[in-house]
């Protein structure tokens, strides 16, 4: 897997968007329209799941099983 930056603006991408893509696309992909980035800069662009309260899982699990 490889990790892609878009470096122009077209109507299907934005400038700056970032893609993880296989070896074999990004082969194809990067020239004058992508370019490759490191997994690292990948990982800090990318939203991290925020943990759910454990008590508010557990309020809906009972709400569901009292039903």
């Amino acid at each position: 897997m490889k990790t892609i930056k878009s470096l122009k603006q077209t109507k299907e991408v934005e400038l700056g968007e970032i893609r993880r893509v296989d070896d074999k696309t990004a082969h194809n992909m990067v020239g004058s329209m992508w370019g490759y980035i490191s997994k690292k800069e990948w990982k800090s662009s990318t939203p991290k799941p925020t943990p759910v309260d454990v008590s508010e899982k557990s309020k809906k699990n009972l709400k569901k099983t009292s039903k």
